[in-house]
């Protein structure tokens, strides 16, 4: 046998890995509710019309060549243009480069940043892709602890004790996937303080930046004066566009302290060519176009979040935090001596309630004993699941 890489083999993203044991039950006939992966255009919700005419008339007039490998530059001016409206922040095109989302955006950045052993801070629970991409660069990944009992804020303290000579950056996502979390002000402006001390930049993750429920989103990048921030986003959210895999980001950085870094990603960038050209039309649309859409979609999204938070509540042996953005809740498995651990609890929630959920424990240390919940299907589909899981979880509490 040709072996395969190690750091191919020892990719895991739990997201998508507990699809395999849904898809033997689905052959056998058996109707699985699947509420692991937070694609919105699986449900109710499309990129707004403006957008979906754009991508259309772009592949028509003939726009299906490569294009620039930092990104159109009129998309790169009309990024500029959102950024300064959304957070105020005074960045040329020159400092934008569009990516193959914002995933492409952390294998840039990654790989320009670190060498084997060095290290990103990543917030504990994280999505996936910053662990396993931290890990792929042979990089180590250093998780930072969110507080569950302070509604999964940064722990600033534990931060700081995860920093040594090796640490390359601090990574922050907000609004939070996993957890839903919405970063306050005073956090943002104490991470930013403590990047600062040890002469780190700060990789803003803000592709959920306008699907806030309760308050608002605070971006760093908006904040810094001297501390180099870099802020990704995308079409796949706030845009309801997924599929089409388009994101980018950019860099605020006052002092130059980022040039090395900037040409390494460009030279990374050049060499997969460029980001899909019709999609780029596209996004220039969806940014520049009216946001109206979003109201009517929040609302379904916030009838949806209290409904599934309310049946959480109410089912014994689970503890929930109210999600502040996202279209995640992170519940807590507060009776444990049922299961092994919650990778087997997701596992006999799928065989016998036929609900999948995805295992806090694939998100970090801090996301044990918890399982991730999508809730952007209508409410008559999570009241069927919550049906089940409730009927599950009573069942498994008796016997």
């Amino acid at each position: 046998m040709i072996r395969a890489s190690e750091r191919a083999m020892g990719i895991e993203y739990a997201i998508r890995d507990v699809v395999l044991p849904a898809r033997e039950l689905e052959k056998k006939g058996i109707k699985v509710i699947r509420l692991n992966i937070g694609d919105p255009g699986k449900y109710d919700f499309q990129p707004p019309k403006h957008m979906r005419d754009a991508y259309c008339k772009a592949i028509q007039e003939g726009h299906n060549y490569y294009g620039p490998s930092e990104g159109l530059p009129e998309l790169r001016e009309a990024i500029v243009e959102r950024e300064k409206r959304k957070n105020d922040v005074d960045i040329t095109p020159d400092d934008v480069r569009v990516t193959a989302a914002v995933t492409e955006a952390l294998q840039f950045l990654f790989g320009a940043l670190l060498n084997p052993g060095d290290n990103i801070l990543v917030p504990s629970p994280s999505y996936p892709p910053y662990t396993g991409l931290v890990k792929f660069y042979e990089g180590v990944p250093r998780e930072y602890l969110t507080v569950e009992e302070n509604g999964w804020q940064p722990d600033i303290d534990d931060m700081r004790k995860k920093i040594d000579e090796k640490t390359k950056a601090i990574a922050v996502i907000n609004p939070n996937n996993p957890t839903g979390a919405l970063y306050e002000k005073k956090t943002i402006k104490e991470i930013l303080d403590l990047a600062g001390e040890y002469d780190l930049p700060v990789i803003s993750d803000e592709i959920y930046d306008l699907m806030t429920y309760e308050g608002e989103h605070v971006s760093p990048g908006s904040l810094t004066k001297d501390v180099p921030v870099i802020v990704m986003n995308g079409l796949s959210k706030v845009y309801f566009a997924t599929g089409w895999r388009l994101g980018y980001f950019y860099y605020v950085d006052p002092e130059g302290k980022l040039d090395e870094i900037r040409e390494a990603v460009d030279k990374m960038a050049r060499i997969r060519l460029c980001p899909n050209t019709p999609a780029q039309f596209a996004a220039i649309a969806g940014l520049t176009g009216p946001m109206d859409y979003l109201e009517e979609y929040m609302a379904k999204l916030k009838e949806r979040r209290d409904y599934i938070y309310k049946r959480l509540t109410e089912i014994p042996g689970i503890s929930t935090v109210k999600p502040q953005g996202a279209f995640y809740i992170f519940p807590k498995i507060e009776e444990r001596s049922k299961w092994k651990n919650d990778k087997e609890f997701v596992l006999d929630a799928l065989n016998e309630a036929h609900v999948l959920f995805v295992h806090g424990s694939g998100f970090g240390y801090a996301g044990e004993w918890h399982f991730r919940i999508v809730f952007l299907p209508p409410v008559e589909i999570l009241e069927e699941a919550m049906d089940n899981f409730e009927a599950f979880m009573r069942k498994r509490l008796s016997s």
